[in-house]
């Protein structure tokens, strides 16, 4: 029994390094973030780089879907005073642990209709937000792609 047990767990690894070697992550997941809260929003970046670093950023494609309160992560502190939104995080402090995540491939996607509703501008407003960033609905994207197989966390 033992021995079987050895050889499943063996063909699994070969099977898994098989992938990691072609190019194709190993997992595909999709952070959801949607709380205003400056702590919990570091406390979230600081799971996802502990999950880059378990895997390793080869095997892994993260997006991170923000929306409502979320998106203040990217919101600059100076652009608070003319939008809607409760709080500005992307402070000097956040910023780098932003831009470490999206150099080991973390994508950050942001609600359009937030932006909408909130009378956010992406280009001015978020830090290092471009057009191809913004995707219609955070919800309906988070559906979007766990019907493609994405892994859902909510941190």
């Amino acid at each position: 029994m033992m021995n079987r047990l050895k050889a499943v767990l063996l063909g699994t690894l070969v099977l898994l390094a098989g992938m990691a070697s072609a190019g194709e992550p190993t997992q595909k997941v999709v952070y959801h973030i949607n709380g205003g809260d400056a702590a919990q929003q570091s406390a979230a970046l600081g799971n996802i780089l502990n999950h880059l670093n378990a895997v390793g950023p080869e095997n892994i494609e993260i997006k991170v879907v923000l929306h409502g309160d979320g998106v203040s992560l990217l919101l600059y502190p100076d652009a608070l005073a003319h939008t809607k939104m409760k709080t500005a995080n992307a402070t000097d402090e956040m910023q780098p642990k932003i831009a470490g995540l999206k150099e080991k491939g973390v994508q950050f996607q942001v609600c359009g209709t937030t932006l909408k509703g909130r009378n956010v501008d992406a280009e001015k407003d978020l830090y290092d937000v471009k057009p191809g960033d913004v995707v219609p609905s955070g919800v309906a994207q988070i559906g979007t792609l766990q019907s493609q197989g994405y892994g859902y966390i909510k941190p």
